[in-house]
Protein backbone atom coordinates (compact mmCIF):
# COMPACT_ATOMS: atom_id res chain seq x y z
CA UNK A 1 0.00 0.00 0.00
CA UNK A 2 1.41 3.23 -0.97
CA UNK A 3 1.53 5.99 1.30
CA UNK A 4 -1.07 7.86 -0.57
CA UNK A 5 -3.12 4.68 -0.26
CA UNK A 6 -2.66 4.56 3.69
CA UNK A 7 -3.26 8.24 4.14
CA UNK A 8 -6.97 8.10 2.29
CA UNK A 9 -7.47 4.59 4.47
CA UNK A 10 -6.64 6.54 7.43
CA UNK A 11 -8.69 9.61 6.54
CA UNK A 12 -11.46 6.86 5.62
CA UNK A 13 -11.34 5.20 9.22
CA UNK A 14 -11.12 8.54 10.77
CA UNK A 15 -14.76 9.44 8.70
CA UNK A 16 -16.39 6.33 10.16
CA UNK A 17 -15.26 6.92 13.14
CA UNK A 18 -16.22 10.59 13.32
CA UNK A 19 -19.93 9.82 12.26
CA UNK A 20 -20.48 7.75 14.82
CA UNK A 21 -22.55 8.73 18.31
CA UNK A 22 -20.47 10.19 21.09
CA UNK A 23 -19.85 7.19 23.74
CA UNK A 24 -21.80 8.90 26.02
CA UNK A 25 -24.24 7.46 24.02
CA UNK A 26 -25.54 4.40 25.91
CA UNK A 27 -27.47 2.44 28.66
CA UNK A 28 -27.13 3.26 32.32
CA UNK A 29 -25.48 1.03 34.72
CA UNK A 30 -28.93 -0.75 35.88
CA UNK A 31 -29.88 -0.92 32.49
CA UNK A 32 -33.54 -0.22 33.12
CA UNK A 33 -33.57 2.49 30.93
CA UNK A 34 -31.16 4.38 27.89
CA UNK A 35 -29.78 6.95 30.49
CA UNK A 36 -28.59 9.23 27.71
CA UNK A 37 -31.52 9.47 25.96
CA UNK A 38 -33.74 12.99 25.26
CA UNK A 39 -37.13 10.93 26.85
CA UNK A 40 -35.28 9.72 30.14
CA UNK A 41 -34.39 13.61 30.64
CA UNK A 42 -37.89 14.89 29.69
CA UNK A 43 -38.95 12.63 32.82
CA UNK A 44 -36.43 14.55 34.76
CA UNK A 45 -37.51 17.85 33.81
CA UNK A 46 -38.85 20.31 36.52
CA UNK A 47 -42.34 20.47 36.86
CA UNK A 48 -41.94 24.67 36.45
CA UNK A 49 -40.44 24.00 33.41
CA UNK A 50 -42.94 21.29 32.44
CA UNK A 51 -45.47 23.66 33.06
CA UNK A 52 -44.25 26.37 31.40
CA UNK A 53 -43.88 24.16 27.83
CA UNK A 54 -47.59 23.29 28.02
CA UNK A 55 -48.72 26.68 28.63
CA UNK A 56 -46.48 27.13 25.47
CA UNK A 57 -48.02 24.03 23.75
CA UNK A 58 -44.28 22.36 23.30
CA UNK A 59 -44.81 18.45 23.22
CA UNK A 60 -42.12 16.87 25.14
CA UNK A 61 -43.39 13.29 24.69
CA UNK A 62 -41.08 12.95 21.75
CA UNK A 63 -38.29 14.06 24.25
CA UNK A 64 -36.29 16.59 25.41
CA UNK A 65 -34.25 18.51 24.95
CA UNK A 66 -34.07 18.01 21.21
CA UNK A 67 -30.64 17.32 19.09
CA UNK A 68 -29.23 18.07 16.04
CA UNK A 69 -29.46 15.07 13.36
CA UNK A 70 -25.97 13.23 14.26
CA UNK A 71 -25.14 13.23 10.43
CA UNK A 72 -25.48 17.00 10.27
CA UNK A 73 -23.14 17.81 13.48
CA UNK A 74 -19.58 18.86 12.26
CA UNK A 75 -17.22 16.87 13.04
CA UNK A 76 -14.22 18.23 10.69
CA UNK A 77 -12.73 21.50 10.65
CA UNK A 78 -13.63 23.14 7.49
CA UNK A 79 -17.29 21.62 8.29
CA UNK A 80 -17.30 23.85 11.28
CA UNK A 81 -15.25 26.93 9.78
CA UNK A 82 -18.14 26.54 6.64
CA UNK A 83 -21.17 27.40 9.42
CA UNK A 84 -22.52 30.73 9.39
CA UNK A 85 -19.02 31.48 7.43
CA UNK A 86 -20.72 33.74 4.97
CA UNK A 87 -20.96 37.25 6.12
CA UNK A 88 -24.64 38.76 6.69
CA UNK A 89 -26.25 42.28 6.66
CA UNK A 90 -26.88 43.44 9.93
CA UNK A 91 -28.37 46.82 11.91
CA UNK A 92 -28.76 47.25 15.31
CA UNK A 93 -32.15 47.61 16.20
CA UNK A 94 -30.40 50.09 19.10
CA UNK A 95 -29.94 52.44 16.30
CA UNK A 96 -33.64 53.41 16.07
CA UNK A 97 -34.49 54.38 19.50
CA UNK A 98 -35.03 57.85 20.84
CA UNK A 99 -32.07 58.70 22.74
CA UNK A 100 -34.17 58.88 25.88
CA UNK A 101 -36.23 55.43 25.52
CA UNK A 102 -39.11 57.26 26.38
CA UNK A 103 -41.45 54.51 25.36
CA UNK A 104 -39.81 51.76 27.31
CA UNK A 105 -39.28 53.63 30.54
CA UNK A 106 -42.79 55.27 30.44
CA UNK A 107 -44.44 52.21 30.33
CA UNK A 108 -42.18 51.04 33.40
CA UNK A 109 -43.11 51.03 37.24
CA UNK A 110 -39.61 51.48 38.13
CA UNK A 111 -35.86 51.67 36.38
CA UNK A 112 -33.13 50.83 39.16
CA UNK A 113 -29.39 51.25 37.80
CA UNK A 114 -28.28 48.36 39.70
CA UNK A 115 -24.86 49.67 39.92
CA UNK A 116 -22.70 52.89 38.39
CA UNK A 117 -21.06 51.21 35.61
CA UNK A 118 -22.97 47.99 34.71
CA UNK A 119 -26.29 46.53 35.31
CA UNK A 120 -30.25 47.86 34.89
CA UNK A 121 -33.52 46.26 36.07
CA UNK A 122 -36.76 46.96 34.52
CA UNK A 123 -39.94 46.54 37.15
CA UNK A 124 -43.81 46.35 35.77
CA UNK A 125 -43.04 44.85 32.07
CA UNK A 126 -43.46 41.94 30.38
CA UNK A 127 -41.24 41.04 27.40
CA UNK A 128 -43.85 39.69 25.25
CA UNK A 129 -46.11 42.34 25.53
CA UNK A 130 -43.53 45.23 24.29
CA UNK A 131 -43.60 46.87 21.24
CA UNK A 132 -41.41 47.65 18.57
CA UNK A 133 -40.36 50.77 19.78
CA UNK A 134 -39.98 49.21 23.13
CA UNK A 135 -37.82 46.91 21.80
CA UNK A 136 -35.85 49.16 19.97
CA UNK A 137 -35.90 51.02 23.18
CA UNK A 138 -34.43 48.17 25.00
CA UNK A 139 -31.23 47.26 22.52
CA UNK A 140 -30.00 51.09 22.92
CA UNK A 141 -30.68 50.40 26.88
CA UNK A 142 -28.78 47.18 26.78
CA UNK A 143 -26.33 49.00 24.55
CA UNK A 144 -25.85 51.14 27.35
CA UNK A 145 -26.53 49.62 30.28
CA UNK A 146 -24.25 46.17 29.26
CA UNK A 147 -27.40 44.02 31.10
CA UNK A 148 -30.86 44.54 31.79
CA UNK A 149 -33.39 42.76 33.85
CA UNK A 150 -36.95 41.73 34.11
CA UNK A 151 -37.93 39.39 36.94
CA UNK A 152 -41.67 38.03 37.31
CA UNK A 153 -41.94 36.83 33.53
CA UNK A 154 -44.80 35.09 31.35
CA UNK A 155 -42.77 34.32 28.71
CA UNK A 156 -42.68 31.12 26.28
CA UNK A 157 -39.44 29.95 24.41
CA UNK A 158 -41.65 31.06 21.54
CA UNK A 159 -42.15 34.53 22.84
CA UNK A 160 -38.77 34.63 23.37
CA UNK A 161 -37.35 33.50 20.11
CA UNK A 162 -39.24 35.94 18.53
CA UNK A 163 -37.83 38.59 21.17
CA UNK A 164 -34.38 37.56 19.40
CA UNK A 165 -35.63 37.57 15.82
CA UNK A 166 -36.41 41.00 16.47
CA UNK A 167 -32.81 41.83 17.53
CA UNK A 168 -30.79 39.77 14.29
CA UNK A 169 -29.91 36.90 13.11
CA UNK A 170 -30.89 34.00 15.67
CA UNK A 171 -27.71 31.70 16.10
CA UNK A 172 -28.67 27.85 15.77
CA UNK A 173 -25.57 25.41 17.40
CA UNK A 174 -25.14 23.02 14.94
CA UNK A 175 -24.46 21.15 18.06
CA UNK A 176 -26.23 22.32 21.47
CA UNK A 177 -29.49 20.57 22.30
CA UNK A 178 -32.73 22.70 21.82
CA UNK A 179 -36.28 23.12 23.09
CA UNK A 180 -38.63 21.19 20.55
CA UNK A 181 -40.67 24.49 19.37
CA UNK A 182 -43.20 22.52 16.81
CA UNK A 183 -42.33 24.58 13.89
CA UNK A 184 -38.67 24.03 14.57
CA UNK A 185 -39.06 20.44 15.73
CA UNK A 186 -37.96 19.07 11.70
CA UNK A 187 -35.68 22.15 10.93
CA UNK A 188 -34.43 21.49 7.28
CA UNK A 189 -30.97 22.35 8.45
CA UNK A 190 -31.39 20.22 11.78
CA UNK A 191 -29.60 22.93 13.45
CA UNK A 192 -32.16 23.22 16.48
CA UNK A 193 -35.47 25.76 17.36
CA UNK A 194 -32.56 28.52 18.14
CA UNK A 195 -33.63 28.31 21.91
CA UNK A 196 -30.58 26.34 23.27
CA UNK A 197 -31.21 25.11 27.09
CA UNK A 198 -29.47 25.60 30.36
CA UNK A 199 -29.34 23.32 32.48
CA UNK A 200 -26.61 21.19 34.44
CA UNK A 201 -27.83 18.59 35.85
CA UNK A 202 -28.50 17.35 32.10
CA UNK A 203 -25.31 18.85 30.86
CA UNK A 204 -22.78 17.30 33.11
CA UNK A 205 -24.80 13.73 32.91
CA UNK A 206 -24.91 13.76 29.69
CA UNK A 207 -21.61 15.26 28.59
CA UNK A 208 -19.82 13.03 31.38
CA UNK A 209 -18.54 16.88 32.99
CA UNK A 210 -17.69 15.89 37.07
CA UNK A 211 -20.16 17.12 39.67
CA UNK A 212 -19.32 18.39 43.01
CA UNK A 213 -18.74 21.64 44.63
CA UNK A 214 -15.04 21.91 43.56
CA UNK A 215 -16.35 21.69 39.90
CA UNK A 216 -19.06 23.40 39.29
CA UNK A 217 -17.84 26.92 38.51
CA UNK A 218 -17.22 28.01 34.98
CA UNK A 219 -14.20 30.37 33.53
CA UNK A 220 -15.25 34.00 33.01
CA UNK A 221 -15.91 33.91 28.82
CA UNK A 222 -18.10 35.41 26.14
CA UNK A 223 -20.38 33.67 23.97
CA UNK A 224 -19.60 33.08 20.57
CA UNK A 225 -16.09 34.72 20.02
CA UNK A 226 -14.76 32.68 17.40
CA UNK A 227 -17.79 33.54 15.13
CA UNK A 228 -17.12 35.35 12.02
CA UNK A 229 -19.99 37.51 13.61
CA UNK A 230 -19.84 36.92 16.98
CA UNK A 231 -23.16 37.11 19.37
CA UNK A 232 -24.65 40.40 19.74
CA UNK A 233 -27.72 40.41 22.53
CA UNK A 234 -28.38 36.94 25.02
CA UNK A 235 -31.38 36.49 26.56
CA UNK A 236 -31.32 33.85 29.38
CA UNK A 237 -34.61 33.21 31.01
CA UNK A 238 -34.66 30.97 33.71
CA UNK A 239 -37.82 29.37 34.52
CA UNK A 240 -36.37 27.03 37.62
CA UNK A 241 -34.22 29.04 40.51
CA UNK A 242 -32.56 27.22 43.10
CA UNK A 243 -34.25 28.83 46.36
CA UNK A 244 -30.44 30.17 47.25
CA UNK A 245 -27.62 30.31 45.03
CA UNK A 246 -27.00 30.29 41.07
CA UNK A 247 -26.28 34.05 40.69
CA UNK A 248 -24.42 35.00 37.65
CA UNK A 249 -21.85 37.78 37.29
CA UNK A 250 -21.00 40.13 34.52
CA UNK A 251 -18.36 42.87 34.02
CA UNK A 252 -17.75 45.61 31.64
CA UNK A 253 -16.15 46.12 28.50
CA UNK A 254 -16.84 49.72 28.37
CA UNK A 255 -15.11 50.04 31.96
CA UNK A 256 -12.25 47.53 31.48
CA UNK A 257 -10.98 49.32 28.65
CA UNK A 258 -11.44 53.03 31.05
CA UNK A 259 -9.51 50.92 33.48
CA UNK A 260 -6.06 50.86 31.54
CA UNK A 261 -3.60 53.77 31.28
CA UNK A 262 -3.52 56.16 28.22
CA UNK A 263 -0.41 54.20 27.09
CA UNK A 264 -2.06 50.47 27.23
CA UNK A 265 -4.94 51.95 25.50
CA UNK A 266 -3.18 53.67 22.43
CA UNK A 267 -0.95 50.42 22.64
CA UNK A 268 -4.01 48.35 22.02
CA UNK A 269 -6.21 50.07 19.54
CA UNK A 270 -6.28 48.93 16.29
CA UNK A 271 -4.28 45.73 17.29
CA UNK A 272 -6.33 42.05 16.74
CA UNK A 273 -6.01 38.89 18.92
CA UNK A 274 -7.35 35.33 18.14
CA UNK A 275 -10.44 34.12 19.03
CA UNK A 276 -11.26 30.63 19.32
CA UNK A 277 -14.23 27.83 19.56
CA UNK A 278 -15.83 25.91 22.70
CA UNK A 279 -15.64 22.96 20.76
CA UNK A 280 -12.98 21.15 19.02
CA UNK A 281 -12.78 19.16 15.40
CA UNK A 282 -10.82 17.22 13.25
CA UNK A 283 -8.17 18.09 10.67
CA UNK A 284 -9.07 16.09 7.76
CA UNK A 285 -5.61 17.02 6.52
CA UNK A 286 -3.84 16.06 9.68
CA UNK A 287 -6.24 13.90 11.32
CA UNK A 288 -3.80 12.05 14.11
CA UNK A 289 -2.48 15.94 15.29
CA UNK A 290 -5.19 16.09 18.19
CA UNK A 291 -8.29 18.27 18.19
CA UNK A 292 -8.56 21.86 16.66
CA UNK A 293 -10.58 24.41 17.26
CA UNK A 294 -12.27 27.25 14.26
CA UNK A 295 -10.14 30.48 15.18
CA UNK A 296 -10.41 33.84 14.06
CA UNK A 297 -9.37 37.31 14.23
CA UNK A 298 -11.23 39.87 15.78
CA UNK A 299 -9.88 43.60 17.15
CA UNK A 300 -8.92 43.25 21.00
CA UNK A 301 -10.53 46.60 20.87
CA UNK A 302 -13.86 46.94 19.52
CA UNK A 303 -16.15 49.99 18.62
CA UNK A 304 -19.93 49.52 19.37
CA UNK A 305 -22.13 50.18 16.38
CA UNK A 306 -24.75 52.61 18.74
CA UNK A 307 -22.96 54.15 21.60
CA UNK A 308 -19.59 54.68 19.67
CA UNK A 309 -17.75 53.62 22.91
CA UNK A 310 -14.35 51.40 23.23
CA UNK A 311 -14.88 47.92 24.33
CA UNK A 312 -12.17 45.71 25.98
CA UNK A 313 -12.52 42.81 23.87
CA UNK A 314 -10.74 39.60 25.93
CA UNK A 315 -11.97 36.63 27.72
CA UNK A 316 -9.75 34.07 29.26
CA UNK A 317 -11.52 31.15 28.02
CA UNK A 318 -11.28 31.78 24.26
CA UNK A 319 -8.63 34.34 23.69
CA UNK A 320 -5.83 32.38 22.44
CA UNK A 321 -2.80 35.30 21.21
CA UNK A 322 -2.71 39.12 20.52
CA UNK A 323 -1.32 38.92 16.59
CA UNK A 324 2.07 40.22 16.55
CA UNK A 325 3.66 39.57 19.65
CA UNK A 326 5.73 36.81 21.00
CA UNK A 327 4.03 34.15 22.86
CA UNK A 328 5.43 35.62 26.18
CA UNK A 329 4.66 38.84 25.91
CA UNK A 330 0.85 38.27 24.56
CA UNK A 331 0.28 35.89 26.91
CA UNK A 332 1.31 38.68 29.42
CA UNK A 333 -0.45 41.11 28.40
CA UNK A 334 -3.72 38.95 27.85
CA UNK A 335 -3.16 38.19 31.53
CA UNK A 336 -3.01 41.42 32.64
CA UNK A 337 -6.09 42.22 30.07
CA UNK A 338 -7.97 39.24 31.99
CA UNK A 339 -7.50 40.51 35.27
CA UNK A 340 -8.96 43.53 34.84
CA UNK A 341 -12.58 41.94 33.81
CA UNK A 342 -12.33 39.42 36.76
CA UNK A 343 -10.56 41.63 39.40
CA UNK A 344 -12.31 45.01 39.67
CA UNK A 345 -15.22 44.36 41.54
CA UNK A 346 -16.58 47.98 40.61
CA UNK A 347 -17.36 47.22 37.16
CA UNK A 348 -19.31 44.04 37.86
CA UNK A 349 -23.01 43.29 38.24
CA UNK A 350 -23.67 40.10 40.52
CA UNK A 351 -27.44 39.43 39.90
CA UNK A 352 -29.34 37.24 42.09
CA UNK A 353 -32.71 35.51 40.00
CA UNK A 354 -34.62 35.11 43.16
CA UNK A 355 -37.27 36.16 43.73
CA UNK A 356 -39.63 35.15 41.11
CA UNK A 357 -43.25 34.85 41.79
CA UNK A 358 -44.55 31.10 41.50
CA UNK A 359 -45.54 30.50 38.13
CA UNK A 360 -42.96 32.86 36.06
CA UNK A 361 -39.57 33.38 35.30
CA UNK A 362 -36.11 35.69 35.80
CA UNK A 363 -34.47 37.22 32.28
CA UNK A 364 -31.64 38.77 31.75
CA UNK A 365 -30.49 40.51 28.61
CA UNK A 366 -26.94 41.41 27.88
CA UNK A 367 -24.31 42.67 24.80
CA UNK A 368 -21.71 40.17 24.44
CA UNK A 369 -19.83 42.67 22.20
CA UNK A 370 -19.06 44.59 25.48
CA UNK A 371 -18.98 42.15 28.38
CA UNK A 372 -18.13 38.57 30.09
CA UNK A 373 -19.52 37.01 32.01
CA UNK A 374 -19.62 34.17 35.20
CA UNK A 375 -22.31 31.66 36.76
CA UNK A 376 -21.58 31.25 40.38
CA UNK A 377 -22.19 27.21 40.88
CA UNK A 378 -22.56 27.40 44.43
CA UNK A 379 -25.77 25.06 44.90
CA UNK A 380 -26.01 21.50 44.21
CA UNK A 381 -26.85 20.60 40.58
CA UNK A 382 -28.70 17.71 41.06
CA UNK A 383 -30.60 18.74 44.33
CA UNK A 384 -31.08 22.65 43.58
CA UNK A 385 -31.70 22.67 40.25
CA UNK A 386 -31.46 25.45 38.20
CA UNK A 387 -33.42 25.44 33.85
CA UNK A 388 -33.30 28.00 31.72
CA UNK A 389 -33.35 28.93 28.02
CA UNK A 390 -31.82 30.95 26.05
CA UNK A 391 -32.03 32.77 22.64
CA UNK A 392 -28.25 34.94 21.38
CA UNK A 393 -28.50 36.99 17.77
CA UNK A 394 -25.90 37.37 15.71
CA UNK A 395 -24.34 41.09 15.42
CA UNK A 396 -21.65 42.88 13.15
CA UNK A 397 -17.86 41.51 11.57
CA UNK A 398 -16.14 43.30 15.03
CA UNK A 399 -14.39 46.54 14.06
CA UNK A 400 -12.28 49.37 15.18
CA UNK A 401 -13.34 52.75 14.96
CA UNK A 402 -10.06 55.24 15.33
CA UNK A 403 -12.61 57.79 15.64
CA UNK A 404 -14.69 56.21 18.59
CA UNK A 405 -14.31 57.35 22.31
CA UNK A 406 -14.05 55.44 25.68
CA UNK A 407 -17.65 55.41 27.82
CA UNK A 408 -16.37 57.96 30.38
CA UNK A 409 -15.43 60.31 27.20
CA UNK A 410 -18.45 59.80 25.79
CA UNK A 411 -20.46 60.80 29.02
CA UNK A 412 -17.88 63.67 29.48
CA UNK A 413 -16.59 62.25 32.70
CA UNK A 414 -12.83 62.81 31.04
Amino acid sequence: MSIGDEQKELLRLVEALAAKKPPSFGKSNDGLHDARSNKYWANLLPESTKKRFQKAGIDIEGGYPAFPAQEDIPKFLDQAFSVRDKIEPFTDRGTFARPDKKALFDAALEVRDLTKHIGTEIVGLQLKDLTTEQKDDLALLVAERVVVFFRDQDLSPQNQLSLGEHYGRVEKHPQAPFVPIPSSRNDPYAQGSGVSIIWLKFLKDFYGIRKGFRFNNYPWHTDLVHERQPAGLTHLHLDLIPATGGDTVWSSGYAAYDKLSFAMKQFLDGKNAVYCSGHAYIDRNDPLSGPKFVEREHPIIRTHPVTGWKSLFVNRSMTRRIVGLLPDESDTILGYLFSVFENNLDIQVRWSWQPTKDGFGTSAIWDNRVSQHYAVGDYDVDEDERHGTRVSTLAEVPYFDNNSVSQREGLGLE
